[in-house]
């Protein structure tokens, strides 16, 4: 729904299947002569590396097997830089002779796995420790949780792995742990602090309710990384002197910092002033902030959270509380900086006259996301006044779920 940051292209649905069988003989006219050609002597590597990198792991494994020139396209840097690998044994497979041989090869990894399923858990923890002990090359990984997470479930086994990766990962660019269902901490911060100098971005705003995180370790990643352009962090990581350090003469230009406040801890953060975040916007007037305020945040907070001075770009709120309140005030300060607003709340009048005054007044607005029904005027309002305005979910009637946005040509 929002632009990922940090992508990677997604796994085929309907992969293409390769047959394992002998290679195929060339046919020969009765002039020529009975030198056998290869299949894939019949393209050249760049053209089959192509072929191969949008193939599933099982495909390019049955590939490799066809004969030396498959083979050599099919273990080559070029099929493996952005690779997606999903750990279920029952559609995708994990091969780990096969991924042995490429794992120098991936630059950038997402790695899919079910927690709930053992067999699911222990691949994507035997390959990031696998990949632990040979992860020179690596630049970019993202993990995904997919599935129900068991109760109780601290995810020791998989953040141990995580931790030995970033010990040897030294030319890790981005690390994005968003979609990691597990309590992350101080220890695996410092870690990264210690052995990726050369990070870009990280996100450690993930979806749990304890933040085991403190300001003082993102000031040592801050310090120990000097590149590091994204930051993605729950509210009660972030302090006074975060800011400060972001602001600081030799800081590399800053371009995004994401909050999620979620978490009891974030409730309880003290507000920052606006002052350092006027002296950070004008450090780096590039930068954009993402906010997301769920529903575990209390109504006292919410306002404490919305300051005038930072530069919210998107805007995400999933109250259990008031909602017509934070759109109202996001309308008066955000006007200028937000271009992305999603809200979930129960219909109401009141909510339907503040989103028309957001859209009245927030004229570079490229998304507008409501996830429930809205009076017919609220639509027209955002097409009037959003001239950039790229795709929207303002529904007139209740329709079955999931809700799918529509693009504006």
């Amino acid at each position: 729904m929002f632009p990922q940051h940090f992508g990677f292209p997604e796994p085929r649905d309907d992969p293409v299947s390769l047959s394992c069988r002998e290679p195929l003989e060339a046919v020969k006219s009765p002039n020529q002569s009975h030198t056998m050609v290869e299949p894939g002597e019949q393209l050249p590597e760049e053209v089959l590396a192509l072929i191969f990198c949008h193939l599933s792991l099982r495909d390019r494994a049955a590939a490799a097997g066809v004969c030396r020139a498959w083979a050599a396209a099919a273990t080559s840097s070029a099929v493996w830089h952005d690779t997606s690998i999903r750990c279920d044994s029952e559609r995708e497979g994990i091969l780990p002779p096969y991924l042995s041989v490429c794992l120098d090869h991936i630059h950038n990894l997402q790695l899919e796995f079910e927690p709930s399923r053992k067999s699911s858990r222990r691949a994507a923890t035997e390959l990031l420790t696998t990949l632990a002990g040979r992860a020179p090359g690596l630049r970019g990984l993202r993990l995904k949780c997919c599935g129900e997470k068991p109760l109780f479930d601290a995810g020791r086994d998989v953040l141990d792995a995580v931790h030995a990766l970033c010990g040897s990962a030294g030319q890790l660019h981005h690390l994005d742990l968003r979609c990691l269902p597990f309590t992350l901490d101080d220890a695996l911060v410092l870690q990264v602090a210690c052995g990726c100098p050369e990070l870009r971005s990280i996100f450690l705003d993930n979806h749990t309710l304890v933040d085991s995180v403190g300001p003082g370790s993102v000031l040592k990643l801050l310090a120990a990384c000097p590149r590091l352009r994204t930051l993605g962090l729950h509210l009660a990581s972030l302090s006074r002197a975060v800011l400060d350090a972001l602001a600081e003469p030799n800081r590399a230009p800053f371009a995004l910092l994401a909050l999620r406040c979620a978490s009891p801890e974030d409730a309880r953060a003290s507000p920052l002033p606006d002052g350092a975040w006027v002296a950070l916007h004008c450090r780096h007037p590039g930068l954009t902030v993402e906010l997301e305020l769920e529903p575990a945040l209390p109504a006292e907070s919410v306002m404490r959270v919305l300051q005038p001075a930072v530069p919210v770009a998107t805007l995400r709120l999933n109250l259990s509380g008031d909602t017509v309140g934070p759109l109202r005030f996001a309308a008066c300060h955000y006007a200028t900086t937000l271009r992305a607003l999603e809200v979930r709340a129960s219909a109401s009048p009141e909510l339907d006259t503040a989103l028309e005054e957001l859209a009245r007044r927030c004229a570079g607005l490229r998304e507008i996301h409501c996830f429930c029904v809205v009076r017919t005027s609220v639509l027209d309002a955002f097409r009037a006044h959003c001239p950039r305005l790229r795709s929207y979910t303002l529904k007139l009637k209740r329709e079955p779920h999931p809700w799918r946005p529509t693009l504006v040509r």
